[in-house]
């Protein structure tokens, strides 16, 4: 697929059918998410994929109270949930190079960027979710000291076509030339 065309077309999926995703198209999913670039290389994403059904059940229950991605998650082919080394991105030698003391979610951000572009890629769908219990579904996963959940990717086929996708400011909008307030002019 062509990039511009995935970058415009991608779209967050909440309905997916009962086929199954496999694990070729996981593997690949992965091979997209580990290309992102981080923080003096520090790649410090972690993916747990999860298909157990009782252990996405637990992990959706940390979802906050009206969470509209609860019942996409219970009927996913699979969970993946994204998670980050703390104390490298941002620092060199241990030392804050930054005002940003969490720059680890910045590099999260790049490899999830690209795993949910090869998602519609693939023609897959998903979702980020990130209003749950963080510290609940870190304890559930077992994650080590030092790593922390951050988000939570239900995985399907759409059981649907997309949608159009909301407005977008435009260009002129959100660039500015030289200084803040100075918009860029033929955008």
């Amino acid at each position: 697929m062509e990039l511009d065309r995935a970058i415009r077309e991608r779209r967050s999926i909440r309905r997916f059918t009962d086929q199954a995703v496999t694990e070729q198209e996981i593997r690949e999913l992965m091979e997209a998410a580990r290309w992102a670039p981080s923080w003096k290389n520090g790649q410090v994403w972690e993916f747990i994929v999860v298909r157990d059904k009782k252990m996405i059940e637990q992990i959706t229950a940390t979802y906050r109270e009206g969470n509209p991605a609860r019942s996409c998650s219970l009927t996913a082919s699979a969970l993946i949930v994204a998670c980050a080394r703390t104390g490298v991105s941002g620092t060199v030698g241990g030392v804050e190079r930054t005002k940003f003391t969490n720059w680890f979610m910045f590099d999260l951000g790049l490899a999830v960027q690209n795993f949910c572009l090869k998602v519609h890629d693939l023609g897959l769908g998903t979702v980020v979710v990130g209003s749950l219990s963080h510290d609940r579904c870190r304890e559930i996963l077992n994650l080590p000291e030092g790593y922390e959940v951050v988000v939570a990717l239900p995985l399907g086929r759409p059981a649907e076509a997309a949608k159009e996708g909301p407005a977008r400011r435009s260009a002129a909008e959100i660039c500015h030339r030289e200084i803040f307030g100075n918009r860029c002019a033929g955008f």
